[in-house]
């Protein structure tokens, strides 16, 4: 296994297809866009990088895994393309700064606690591939003030918008 020392420099190596667990959550990364060739991201692989701004997927990224943004309380942007399959549990946990979301439709199931404490949070667009929401999903998205679930949502987990003091506007489809 190659050791690396810099995002930049890992992302000339087109034949990776996984970040690796915990693999850069120590480098103080502050942009990311993701080389083609990623399909996963690796449970933990930039928690708590506390300066990073933005990321970038590209198509082809199937799997966010669990706690794979965890704790990058500066994250504002984020975009998942089509290709994303599932978001995994406390994927993107206390990302304080993320104002925004939109979950497209290749995502079936959005994990336990996975946007849990996104505190800047103000609306969540979840189109209609998702069929499970998890427990806690969204607890404590205090800013957040509307959610739209599209049809295909049949379950949504216990508290997953609990915590949500600004929700002033929610959309739940009859398939729920």
């Amino acid at each position: 296994r190659k050791s690396f020392k810099t995002f930049n420099e890992f992302q000339y190596f087109t034949s990776v297809k996984t970040i690796p667990s915990s693999y850069f959550s120590t480098i103080g990364l502050r942009e990311i866009t993701f080389p083609k060739s990623i399909t996963t991201i690796g449970s933990s692989a930039f928690e708590g990088c506390v300066n990073l701004t933005a990321v970038v997927m590209n198509e082809g990224v199937k799997n966010i895994s669990s706690y794979a943004f965890s704790g990058c309380t500066k994250l504002t942007n984020v975009y998942l393309p089509e290709s994303v399959t599932s978001i995994g549990e406390e994927a993107f946990y206390n990302c304080t700064s993320l104002t925004s979301i939109t979950i497209l439709e290749g995502v079936t199931t959005i994990g336990s606690s996975a946007f849990k404490g996104c505190s800047s949070l103000t609306s969540i667009s979840i189109q209609k591939g998702v069929t499970s929401i998890g427990d806690w999903a969204f607890y404590n998205c205090s800013s957040l003030t509307s959610i739209t679930l599209s049809e295909g949502v049949t379950s949504i987990g216990r508290g997953a918008f609990r915590g949500c003091s600004s929700l002033t506007s929610i959309s739940i489809p009859e398939s729920v």
